[in-house]
């Protein structure tokens, strides 16, 4: 299965490759330390025993926080904050599970938490250093290398900090701010996918910060192949720093954070009912019409939108690693995440581990590192209308560019994937 993933990661180089703008103009340079960021990364986790320590420390310490998350939630919401088997201080037992009342809130304290990391310069400093290496390695401009870093830590957020250099990027840029914002997470949401699986897949918390770091340098690669740069970025060769409006007081910082966590909670949940009604409402439509495609022409073919993109993203899930007797099943989670969210797709996933169905270790893991990214349609208005809201002129470029960074975020994401494949051991302890 090995060897399926390396197969598989070349493959997908070649289709981003095949489907790029101008061939000719593919600095190869970026491909090559873009690889070699991820190969290297995945390799100290994965086999040796220091990187899996660290792995193991971070996923505590991201559990621990989390745990620091639910004190609010639970004197806010009471039982209905307690997880399915779980039992409250006063001996109260949990009324089952609810993401609106024990996953969504978490993002308010995430928000507020990555607020006071910045209000004290500690996330300004990590994201230079992230900054420092893509620019260095991969000779991409100052500004997209400290955009693409911020996407490690926050989503839409991380135009900001390139405010004053996004008016003037060049479409090169511009594609790979808007592919590495699709491609990855942002850590208040991270919170969510962890409270959601942390039962079924205990290690969930650290590969999801191992993919969010892997996940920006293969959305660099994806993005310069299939739009290549043909200009002369305004900072090329020049170290930003992020651009930050620091407030007055510590309190304001945790204040501002707060307000950001419940607009972004409110936005994800508007996005969900509305999305996900309007799904149904095609589901229905699209099978209603294929059911009497199947009676006339005698076949069996799943007209669901779960299974139309299923088959859609069958070839890709053998192509990452996952094997074939679950390829099926992963490809239909894959598929989702393209149309309902990825929180969906992890919600069914989860779902997938207790129905009893046999899914092998390795496979969990290639599909949670598939699915650590905002690569679906709805982001193609969050991060294009984010974005125009802070340089309207550019509105134009961003539009004709949206379609083509979900493309390329969502092949960053199969390629994070196919690394976790090939890195994957059956006696790693970042399974357990």
């Amino acid at each position: 299965m090995r060897i399926t993933s390396i197969v598989g990661y070349v493959t997908l180089l070649f289709l981003a490759w095949l489907i790029s703008t101008n061939r000719k103009n593919i600095n190869w340079r970026v491909i090559t330390w873009g690889a070699a960021i991820q190969i290297i990364f995945a390799g100290f986790l994965f086999l040796f025993p220091a990187g899996a320590k660290l792995f193991m420390f971070i996923n505590r310490v991201v559990l621990a926080v989390l745990d620091s998350a639910m004190a609010g939630t639970k004197f806010v919401f009471g039982r209905l904050a307690l997880g399915p088997g779980t039992i409250g201080i006063a001996g109260e037992t949990s009324l089952g599970y609810f993401l609106a009342f024990q996953a969504l809130p978490t993002i308010v304290f995430f928000a507020a938490l990555v607020a006071l990391l910045y209000y004290f310069g500690i996330m300004n400093k990590i994201i230079q250093f992230f900054s420092y290496i893509f620019s260095k390695l991969m000779r991409i401009s100052g500004a997209e290398s400290c955009s693409a870093a911020s996407n490690i830590f926050v989503g839409v957020e991380s135009a900001l900090v390139v405010k004053p250099y996004i008016g003037k990027m060049t479409r090169s840029e511009l594609n790979t701010v808007l592919t590495c914002g699709m491609a990855t997470i942002a850590s208040s949401m991270m919170a969510v996918y962890i409270f959601i699986l942390k039962d079924q897949f205990p290690t969930i918390a650290g590969h999801l910060v191992s993919a969010s770091i892997m996940n920006v340098p293969a959305a660099i690669i994806i993005s310069k192949l299939l739009v290549p740069e043909d200009g002369i970025p305004k900072t090329l060769g020049m170290s930003i720093k992020p651009f930050y409006e620091k407030e007055t007081n510590m309190f304001e910082a945790i204040i501002a954070g707060a307000n950001s966590g419940i607009r972004l909670l409110v936005g994800i949940v508007a996005l969900l009912l509305a999305i996900l009604g309007l799904v149904e409402l095609l589901d229905k439509i699209v099978g209603l019409l294929g059911g009497n495609i199947n009676n006339i022409l005698n076949i069996n073919i799943d007209w669901s939108l779960k299974g139309l993109l299923g088959y859609l993203f069958y070839p890709f899930t053998l192509l990452i690693g996952v094997p074939l007797s679950e390829a099926g099943h992963i490809a239909r989670i894959i598929g989702e995440r393209s149309v309902l969210t990825e929180v969906t797709a992890f919600q069914d996933l989860a779902i997938l581990i207790n129905s009893g169905v046999t899914l092998s270790p390795r496979s969990i893991v290639i599909t949670t590192y598939a699915l650590t990214g905002f690569a679906h349609v709805a982001s193609i208005a969050i991060f294009v209308g984010g974005i125009s809201a802070i340089v309207p002129e550019r509105m134009k470029d961003l539009t004709k560019l949206g379609f083509k960074a979900l493309i390329g975020a969502t092949i960053a994401n199969l390629l994070t994937a196919s690394v976790a494949g090939i890195f994957y051991t059956n006696s790693s302890i970042l399974i357990n």
